[in-house]
């Protein structure tokens, strides 16, 4: 039998007793070979079932003819003859529901990580930032890193080849930033061959197109060159700069941002490595400092995002080379980490890390004055809000005489933590045409 060659939910019973259905015209068909959709237009080669159970030739109007290759008309515009799909009904059934019993005894596979707690396998990793506060050079620390096997910003990361995607830097650019990043590390262009770079900057870098605004996302000729050449290169990670470059839709519609992923995510499993998108957030990402952008859809549809962002309090930066790394959602570990980096000759350098001791104190403290503010605000009547404008509670608290120093982004993971722990809730007020969201300390 040819099981898996297309995947489809239309069949046609031959009227035989041993359960083997062929496909029926008009199905729309996917070739597991190359993932091309396609339609079928009539079957061909009708054959017969003999004593032997062998398929042999025989007329079309034979009342037990089933037909061993179908006319498919693929979406692409090209038109061929393929095999058909043969299945029993046990197979089909089988093939997409399993007991969870037959897990037992199998060895539970590892997580699989490319930078343990950060940047998963075989998923799509989302790396915002404002542009110019240096994503992209970061990202190519990170893809030197895989191809050398050394540290990214101190932490190990898993090494393989890279495919470095940019569609936002002249390979003039990218040679500067490399050349930087190799004299830091002390490494040579001869240690870096496995590091596959592609320039698209004033080119038509867009990775999925549309028919119509309503139509789905569908693959350009340019993201199946990509999956060609990571056939090729069987990388360990893929950087894909940037977002607003690659994907044509419109960054708040939720559907399209997960159809998006999608083709990302594809990837990222068939070929087992890790996927980096960069992104821009949106205004309301950036007051807010989550590093959203546009829609929910993104920040749901990735396992883990990361958020790049100077050091600016009160509008005032008192150190223009200082950058902080946060970890806003992982699906895998630990949300609210951070790492402080300084640009220093043409990288980023993490600074000395805060001693674990420091560390808790610093959270537990804001954590007290959190809710020792939210308390006090709601006492006065004043409702603070868990997502942003001028009664975002971390900005709000921020500004309190009793604050004690504490800044807007150690309040922004206290209010995570407390939120986590159950410590305060989120209410809704209001009525149903002009409903709010603040917060309340849980009871």
């Amino acid at each position: 039998m040819h099981r898996k060659e297309y995947t489809t939910p239309s069949y046609d019973v031959d009227g035989g007793d041993d359960g083997v259905w062929c496909l029926r015209a008009g199905t729309r068909v996917q070739s597991s070979q190359d993932g091309r959709i396609g339609v079928v237009i009539k079957m061909q080669k009708p054959m017969l079932w003999d004593d032997r159970d062998n398929l042999r030739p025989c007329a079309a109007d034979h009342p037990e003819a089933v037909f061993h290759e179908a006319y498919i008309a693929w979406e692409d515009g090209t038109r061929g003859t393929e095999k058909t799909l043969w299945l029993n009904i046990p197979d089909l059934i089988e093939d997409d529901f399993f007991s969870a019993s037959k897990l037992k005894g199998k060895p539970v596979p590892p997580r699989e990580w490319l930078v343990e707690g950060l940047v998963p396998s075989r998923t799509v990793t989302l790396l915002g930032g404002d542009g110019g506060t240096g994503k992209s050079l970061l990202a190519l620390q990170l893809a030197l890193a895989s191809v050398t096997g050394g540290p990214w910003i101190t932490n190990p990361v898993k090494g393989g080849p890279v495919v470095y995607f940019s569609a936002e830097d002249d390979e003039d650019e990218l040679h500067r930033r490399l050349d930087d990043i190799l004299q830091s590390t002390g490494c040579t262009y001869d240690d870096v061959p496995d590091l596959i770079l592609a320039s698209y900057a004033g080119k038509d870098a867009l990775l999925a197109s549309q028919a119509s605004p309503t139509a789905p996302l569908q693959p350009t000729p340019l993201y199946k060159r990509l999956d060609a050449r990571m056939a090729a290169v069987k990388p360990a990670l893929l950087i894909l700069d940037t977002l607003a470059d690659l994907f044509p839709g419109n960054e708040n519609d939720r559907a399209q941002a997960r159809q998006f992923i999608g083709l990302l995510r594809a990837l990222s499993i068939k070929h087992q490595c890790a996927v980096v998108l960069l992104a821009h957030p949106s205004l309301s990402g950036l007051n807010s400092g989550s590093g959203t952008s546009g829609s929910t859809g993104w920040n749901n549809s990735v396992r883990s995002r990361l958020y790049f962002e100077r050091i600016n309090q009160d509008g005032y930066e008192a150190n223009p080379d200082a950058r902080v790394l946060r970890t806003m959602k992982a699906n895998y570990g630990r949300t609210g980490g951070e790492i402080n980096l300084t640009w220093r000759n043409g990288v980023f350098v993490a600074d000395a890390p805060v001693t674990g001791l420091d560390r808790m104190a610093g959270n537990a403290k804001a954590e007290r004055v959190f809710m020792s503010l939210l308390r006090s605000t709601t006492d006065q009547g004043v409702k603070v809000n868990p997502s942003g404008g001028k009664n975002y509670a971390p900005l709000y608290f921020q500004s309190e005489p009793k604050a004690e120093g504490i800044k807007k982004h150690a309040f922004v993971s206290a209010m995570k933590t407390l939120l986590d722990n159950g410590k305060i809730r989120i209410v809704t007020d209001g009525p149903p045409s002009k409903q709010r969201q603040f917060l309340q300390v849980a009871e």
